[in-house]
């Protein structure tokens, strides 16, 4: 009997819970050319455009996350949730999904759960060393999940269900000539270049000094790659321009990656997992507003093994600007960072996850 590859990835709402599953789906295409892969999400979110744009079937469901602090759109979660998992389960009946993948967003946890009751094997991924509310709660009906730390481990029961894996990173990321990369950005070769992500959904402290500081930033003869978060871009797009190049989303990372000296980002795990891939110097300013503190405690494990810088995000005021002009200058320091860093690369998550799914498929 012919095995029918059919899998379904569900995850979304930013990058971090997005682009793993975009990395494992490009490898199971890539071994699997007949699979049929299908991505869930939802329609006002970065996958609604992402997904696409990487040839991949989409389909939506209406569902958003429950806010820590209050807010009307709370009220509407049990709507919206009751809603999205009749979608879901519409979704699964249609599609007969031999494979449900999670990313752990609250985007997975309709779709996934649903999967399960129509008997998916279920494979969850856990990009972030604490865990989710969506995976922890899905934990029981997985078949296998696959964790980028070793310390997420104490925060499940079913350590047999548990493969330290690491963090899927896309195929095509890889550097390319810089040259290149910074003329599709309109910039100069001859001078530094400073890249600015805030992740997909944008940070308002880090736009916030970048802005403050520019013309200092300029006066030091660096120039900028800033993505501000599509909700922060009419807000500092007026900061454009001769060697300042404002974007609300940067779709060619690759680009942005190969083109710049020196990045500030967010600890956020894609962020982590993609930087390290290819070998990037890097500051870190680890947002406040996560679980656990998670980033903190992702990029402080780069920083204690030299493989990065940290600035905590009430110090960025202060810390930004002398930090910036100190490393990007520095080549020693810089050339220290790619090497230390590399050390926490792990190439090969896609494919193994790949390779597992592919398996519990043929299982089936």
């Amino acid at each position: 009997m012919k095995t029918i590859y059919r899998f379904i990835f569900a995850g979304g709402g930013t990058g971090g819970h997005l682009y793993p599953a975009i990395a494992v789906a490009e490898r199971v295409r890539a071994l699997k050319p007949e699979a049929e892969i299908l991505f869930v999400g939802t329609k006002n979110k970065i996958e609604a455009q992402v997904v696409p744009e990487h040839n991949f079937n989409f389909s939506t469901i209406l569902i958003s996350g429950f806010s820590r602090k209050f807010s009307f759109n709370n009220l509407l979660f049990p709507i919206k949730l009751f809603i999205g998992t009749i979608q879901s389960l519409i979704i699964n009946m249609k599609f007969k999904p031999r494979v449900a993948i999670g990313t752990g967003a609250y985007i997975s946890g309709p779709v996934i759960w649903t999967a399960s009751l129509m008997g998916s094997k279920i494979v969850l991924l856990e990009q972030n060393s604490y865990p989710g509310l969506t995976n922890r709660l899905l934990e029981k009906k997985a078949d296998e999940i696959h964790l980028t730390y070793e310390e997420s481990k104490k925060y499940f029961r079913e350590k047999q269900k548990l493969y330290v894996t690491g963090n899927p990173v896309r195929i095509n990321l890889k550097l390319i000539d810089k040259q290149e990369a910074l003329k599709k950005f309109n910039l100069s070769y001859s001078k530094k270049t400073l890249l600015v992500l805030g992740g997909s959904l944008g940070a308002k402290s880090i736009n916030n000094v970048v802005a403050n500081f520019i013309e200092e930033v300029i006066k030091n003869d660096i120039q900028i790659i800033w993505q501000t978060g599509v909700k922060y871009f009419d807000e500092y797009k007026k900061y454009q321009k001769e060697g300042i190049r404002i974007l609300p989303f940067i779709s060619d990372m690759q680009a942005a990656y190969s083109a710049c000296d020196l990045v500030l980002a967010r600890a956020g795990a894609t962020t982590i997992a993609e930087i390290s891939s290819i070998g990037l110097p890097v500051i870190f300013v680890p947002s406040t507003n996560v679980a656990a503190n998670h980033q903190y405690l992702n990029a402080k494990v780069l920083t204690e093994n030299n493989a990065a810088i940290l600035i905590e995000d009430n110090n960025l005021q202060n810390e930004f600007l002398p930090k910036v002009i100190e490393i990007i200058n520095d080549e020693e320091k810089l050339t220290t960072l790619k090497k230390n860093i590399k050390q926490f690369s792990r190439p090969e998550a896609a494919n193994i996850i790949a390779e597992r799914i592919i398996k519990l498929a043929e299982a089936f």
